[in-house]
């Protein structure tokens, strides 16, 4: 499952997750069509291989990550146990793990004063109050301008409720203009209560095939989602729930005063 967002300004590249399929790995797109060996913030949102399949090809493809963006509450050593529960870990579960003890300076590059007003804003559950890795999620806002999109990672309902308990995170999640479906459309990382505090206008579902009820949740979100929806370029359609299964890669170019959304898929 890939799930990514990749973004450039004055010189500083960030990405989220680092998802890859057969035909397409964030490693080769950023050395080979960006030409960068230098990615300079990384966030991942969640532990689990679909979120993070490409980043031992990061550092197999030469590509520096200065600032690594987790779930700080716990150390890798924690997160190695958690991870080995489920079977033999990965190679790119290796180098997180490792990441997640080397990664503890302060960056000299903070992300909200280097990226042109861009802004990130994150909350966790702290380990071990959760000892999942989808209530752990990184849960990030990423804000310009007038435009704001959360991405909670593979949130399950517990985790969105204890979130919910802090007043910071409610006053947060008020003007989210996007949403990005918490554990890829699946109902269990659907938590209607977050609506009492915005209406998005249009809903991103990271979803493959029809597989582990993840298009089920669809009508869930039409319903929350602003009457108009957005209206997709490509198409010129108005739109209130996008998935990668049916629109393919799905682009949002934010300006000053509003947004543009674009799809591989033109039908």
């Amino acid at each position: 499952m890939v799930q990514h967002v990749l973004g450039q300004h004055a010189g500083r590249l960030a990405m989220i997750d680092s998802g890859s399929t057969d035909s397409w790995q964030p490693s080769a797109h950023i050395t080979r069509v960006l030409g960068r060996n230098r990615l300079d913030y990384l966030f991942i949102t969640n532990a689990d291989q679909d979120h993070m399949s490409d980043l031992r090809n990061l550092q197999d493809a030469g590509l520096h990550v200065d600032t690594l963006f987790r779930n700080p509450s716990y150390s890798g050593q924690q997160m190695r146990a958690i991870k080995a529960l489920s079977g033999p870990i990965s190679n790119d579960a290796q180098w997180y793990v490792g990441a997640c003890d080397r990664y503890n300076t302060p960056t000299s590059i903070p992300f909200n004063s280097n990226m042109g007003g861009i802004t990130a804003t994150a909350f966790w559950n702290p380990y071990p109050t959760f000892t999942d890795t989808n209530n752990l999620s990184l849960v990030v806002f990423i804000k310009y301008s007038n435009f704001k999109i959360l991405f909670p990672g593979d949130l399950e309902k517990a985790g969105w409720r204890a979130l919910l308990q802090r007043a910071d995170f409610c006053a947060e999640l008020v003007g989210t203009d996007v949403l990005v479906a918490s554990h890829h459309g699946r109902d269990s990382g659907y938590c209607e209560d977050i609506f009492d505090y915005f209406t998005p206008s249009v809903v991103v579902i990271s979803d493959k095939p029809i597989e582990h009820e993840t298009q089920q949740t669809v009508p869930d979100y039409r319903r929350v989602v602003r009457y108009q929806g957005v209206r997709v370029r490509t198409t010129m359609k108005d739109r209130h729930v996008l998935t990668t299964r049916r629109d393919g890669w799905i682009q949002f170019t934010v300006n000053n005063d509003n947004y543009t959304v674009d799809t591989e898929c033109r039908g």
